[in-house]
């Protein structure tokens, strides 16, 4: 049962005061339910936004918490005076001092991706995603030249969500091999990958964790059992430590936490910094 609502309201898609909220939430011991409103851009669904919140204070005898990123004035007015949940105005939180600190005013920009797919940026991180999503699970060979990182790992370690993780926060074209009873046979790296060592990152998770992923997917397999997780962690960890491969756990760190030890790990190396 959720102790709180949590209203994301916002004019763009709403995922970045979804994040930045939830990031604080994060700091408490609640079990918040979060509601994100996004393209709240005429009156009409600012009145439905403060409705729906209205609602909830009501049945659940509570305030709301609202992080709200709305650009328009008369709209963030009527949020803030007809909304009974407390309201964060995170754009009035910290554009308005910085625009104070920087001597410049903001742009105000209203749902800021909204002119975003002309952009270069854009569109490296679009051809970083398909790229990503083309190299999945040791899909191809091909082009492995125009990777920024290639991780390895026994299947079900994290690579596949790291990976896209890595494509779409950071535009990063990201290939992902699982190591497989057949490179342990050989005691050798893929074959395809040898060129590419400098790219490499490993990724292992504990062999008990593993076997519960395994199972979900496969019950009652040789590839879910204990004994078989066991013996495949084992193998590719003395792989990645012949081949002086850099590496971590999966096993109790997040996404981020994996993808920031990439960034610092391989990124330098590989980019020549």
């Amino acid at each position: 049962m959720h102790t709180h609502t949590i209203f994301v309201i916002s004019d763009g898609t709403g995922i970045t005061a979804e994040t930045f909220g939830t990031a604080i939430m994060a700091q408490f011991e609640t079990k918040p339910r979060l509601v994100r409103i996004p393209f709240v851009d005429s009156i009409d669904k600012c009145h439905q936004a403060i409705r729906q919140v209205n609602h909830v204070a009501e049945v659940e005898h509570k305030k709301p918490i609202v992080f709200t990123t709305l650009v328009n004035q008369e709209m963030l007015d009527l949020i803030e005076t007809q909304c009974k949940g407390k309201v964060f105005d995170m754009f009035g939180t910290f554009v308005r001092p910085l625009e104070i600190e920087l001597g410049q005013k903001s742009l105000h920009r209203v749902g800021r991706f909204a002119d975003i797919s002309e952009s270069k940026e854009y569109l490296e991180r679009m051809e970083a995603i398909n790229y990503t999503l083309a190299h999945d699970d040791g899909q191809t060979h091909h082009d492995l030249t125009g990777a920024d990182v290639i991780l390895v790992g026994v299947s079900r370690s994290g690579k596949t969500p790291t990976s896209l993780y890595l494509a779409m926060q950071f535009g990063l074209k990201v290939a992902n091999y699982p190591l497989i009873p057949e490179d342990f046979d050989r005691k050798q790296l893929p074959p395809a990958l040898e060129p590419y060592r400098k790219k490499l990152f490993g990724l292992t998770i504990d062999p008990q964790r593993l076997s519960s992923i395994r199972n979900e997917r496969r019950p009652d397999s040789k590839y879910a059992s204990l004994a078989n997780c066991r013996y495949e962690v084992a193998e590719a960890e003395a792989m990645m430590r012949r081949s002086s491969i850099g590496w971590l756990s999966s096993t109790t760190k997040s996404i981020e936490e994996i993808a920031t030890t990439i960034l610092q790990e391989v990124l330098p190396q590989h980019l020549g910094h």
